[in-house]
């Protein structure tokens, strides 16, 4: 069973910055991908970030180049950094998490991957 513990987020003026964590287990630890993806009123899941076990990242279009997403094997841990947010990215962002089979995940791992795994949501809002 996979379970999560998300953290972060909040409210902050367009051009600031906000981390999110998650804290995840329950997945296979040596053949994953990892996620972030956000959702905004009224519209459909947006997949915003993701990275595999090859610790390649993978970023939508929209957040290339202000996010980063990255993973503390340590701590079973996923980070966001948002910079430089605009109000469009404002949503409820949900980390997410799949295993796979050996050498499969970063063949299917992407920023759009289909998560079956979701923690429970943070809210993040951009005022202009």
């Amino acid at each position: 069973q996979v379970e999560f513990v998300q953290s972060g987020g909040g409210s902050v003026q367009a051009g600031g910055s906000l981390k999110l964590s998650c804290r995840a287990s329950g997945y296979n630890v040596d053949s994953y991908c990892l996620g972030w993806f956000r959702r905004a009123p009224g519209k459909n899941n947006e997949g915003v970030a993701a990275i595999a076990n090859d610790g390649a990242p993978k970023y939508a279009a929209s957040v290339q180049g202000r996010f980063t997403i990255s993973l503390d094997s340590a701590k079973n841990t996923l980070y966001l950094q948002m910079n430089s947010l605009k109000p469009e990215d404002t949503a409820m962002y949900y980390c997410a998490a799949e295993s796979f089979g050996p050498g499969i995940a970063p063949l299917l791992c992407a920023a759009d991957y289909r998560f079956v795994h979701r923690g429970p949501g943070t809210q993040v809002t951009v005022s202009s």
